[in-house]
């Protein structure tokens, strides 16, 4: 019992949770890797489906195609080994399904790249996408059918707009906690979940579940930034000096308590990004992901940390 008092987060069932706050302008690393014309269609294609980030698709263009440079069979014609062919890589069968005409030229064709894009849209949103979240990461996985490909993408997608998510900052440690944090968006929340070593399985109703909690997450980050946390959200309060909200850089530790006023309260930990936003691990069948910095949580707001000397690990 001890241990469920302590550790960060309800383990009341999530509602459905919103989509990673990831979409703005691309980051120098997109404008150097995609195409003009690539970029121009995900951006595009976004907008005809609300609440599914132009990234994301850059994210699988790149994974599937590098956006449609590869040499690789059924890219620019054929079918590789698993019947898939185009730059987002269709399955013929899926295609019939979801295949637009986006170029306007009288035949939804896979191997048109605007067509491809446009449609690897329709098809995520119709998995789900749109709804962010916990149903992002399973639209992804419907996309392939494997944990380390939605992994993948939601990494590469987070690099294409971190521009977006994630301000400059003064010193660098915090820099390194951030994108530290931001490598594991998407992973499952797990009551207990995850060491300074990353993601791992909970405890309670975390024990089925691989990921990461509040406070394991931010442990993690900033043991790759090279000071060690304590492992609670209370705990982690007291690990360096307390920074007012006005001069907030990446990397601060934010808490939230029952009482705001009353540290021992604290029960919920996340790792401000900047341009009032943080990425956190929120609760019981959510996922790591991108929020406005307090939002639904702001009456529960009760400070910010910035780590500083390490502790004995």
């Amino acid at each position: 019992m001890p241990l469920l008092i302590v550790l960060c987060l309800t383990g009341a069932p999530a509602s459905p949770a919103a989509a990673p706050d990831l979409t703005g302008e691309p980051s120098a690393e997109a404008r150097r890797d995609i195409p003009h014309d690539y970029l121009r269609w995900y951006q595009a294609a976004a907008r005809t489906t609300p609440g599914l980030g132009w990234n994301v698709l850059a994210a699988i263009g790149k994974v599937e195609s590098d956006h449609g440079r590869s040499r690789a069979p059924g890219v620019r014609s054929g079918e590789n080994s698993a019947g898939a062919g185009g730059p987002m890589q269709f399955l013929a069968a899926t295609w019939a399904a979801y295949g637009v005409d986006a170029d306007h030229d009288g035949r939804a064709n896979r191997y048109s790249a605007p067509d491809a894009i446009y449609g690897a849209g329709r098809y995520l949103a119709a998995n789900g996408a749109t709804q962010g979240g916990r149903h992002l990461r399973r639209a992804i996985w419907q996309y392939n059918h494997a944990d380390w490909y939605v992994r993948k993408v939601l990494d590469q997608a987070a690099r294409y707009a971190t521009s977006a998510v994630l301000a400059p900052a003064v010193g660098g440690r915090g820099i390194i906690a951030a994108r530290a944090a931001l490598h594991w968006l998407g992973t499952p929340y797990s009551w207990g979940g995850g060491t300074a070593a990353g993601p791992t399985y909970g405890v309670a109703q975390g024990a089925h579940t691989r990921g990461f909690d509040c406070s394991g997450l931010v442990q993690y980050a900033w043991a790759k930034a090279g000071i060690h946390l304590h492992r609670v959200a209370a705990d982690q309060y007291n690990d360096g000096p307390h920074v007012p909200r006005a001069a907030l850089q990446p990397g601060d530790l934010l808490f939230f308590a029952h009482n705001p006023n009353d540290p021992a309260t604290i029960h919920h930990v996340g790792l401000y990004l900047g341009n009032n936003r943080m990425v956190h691990a929120p609760q019981t069948g959510d996922v790591v992901r991108v929020t406005r910095l307090a939002g639904e949580r702001e009456h529960e707001y009760a400070g910010a940390t910035r780590p500083t000397n390490p502790h004995p690990a």
